[in-house]
């Protein structure tokens, strides 16, 4: 009995590896070959990357310490910054949250109008930011405004998808039960369906705020205001000093955000 227990007992071998399927092979090959392509293309050599530290420890050189004047330029342009993120995240949620009512399986009227509503969220989503500063540059000249109009988009793009889903998450219960006392769509929505919802968008809408405020830096450097100008002035006139400033300010900002937005987000969720 005790050797029959111990056998049934012992331990099974962890499992072997398939072999790959053909397709397997090819696909891996034809990655391969892409890599040692794009390693050729982009030149990826040994001396340039000596080269390129031999640079990087000269930058760090020139950039300490890190210089001190003009303070208050480097403050009003990370304020600017900061002030570019919020419009452009705030209108960007509010105007998410139709985009993904209509675009929810569980709220849209039609089905055609989800399938556009969600074709224009993935457009916008697929779009990067830089490139949408780049068209609003041109549409409404350089300035905080066209940074303001990329990030817009940028987050219809980002919130109205995980809102959507979040949507057709929904337990359905609650709705059915408002919807026979014979309320209508609208307030089955605002009354069911918008209050489940609402700590999930809430978590989604702080992570917009901290994905726009590290875009709203890059915006700066083609011209759509906020201290990316200040910092792309700086390198273009070898001002590392200056450069190293501006990068500690964007820093202290950023993760100082990121610590706030997790506190929220822990007492919201």
């Amino acid at each position: 009995m005790q050797s029959s227990s111990a056998s049934n007992s012992a331990p099974t071998p962890p499992p072997r590896f398939k072999r790959p399927s053909m397709f397997s092979w090819a696909v891996g090959l034809v990655f391969l070959a892409l890599f040692i392509q794009g390693v050729l293309v982009v030149e990826v050599t040994p001396g340039r990357l000596a080269q390129g530290a031999v640079n990087l420890v000269d930058f760090v050189g020139r950039a300490i310490p890190p210089a001190q004047k003009d303070l208050d330029t480097v403050g009003w342009a990370m304020l600017e910054t900061l002030y570019i993120a919020i419009v452009g995240v705030v209108a960007g949620v509010v105007l998410s949250v139709p985009f993904a009512l209509l675009a929810a399986r569980n709220t849209t009227p039609h089905v055609l109008v989800r399938v556009i509503t969600r074709f224009l969220i993935a457009s916008m989503r697929t779009i990067p930011d830089l490139v949408w500063a780049l068209i609003f540059v041109v549409a409404v000249g350089l300035g905080p405004l066209a940074g303001v109009l990329a990030i817009v988009m940028d987050t219809i793009g980002f919130a109205a998808r995980f809102f959507s889903e979040r949507i057709e998450e929904v337990h359905p219960g609650p709705s059915e039960a408002l919807a026979s006392t014979g309320a209508g769509r609208l307030s089955v929505i605002g009354g069911a369906i918008m209050p489940e919802t609402l700590a999930s968008m809430t978590a989604t809408s702080l992570f917009s705020f901290e994905k726009a405020l590290r875009s709203a830096v890059t915006l700066g450097l083609v011209g759509a205001g906020g201290i990316g100008v200040e910092l792309a002035a700086a390198m273009r006139l070898y001002n590392y000093d200056e450069a190293l400033t501006i990068i500690i300010a964007i820093l202290i900002c950023v993760l100082g955000f990121e610590q706030i937005s997790s506190a929220i987000r822990k007492r919201v969720i």
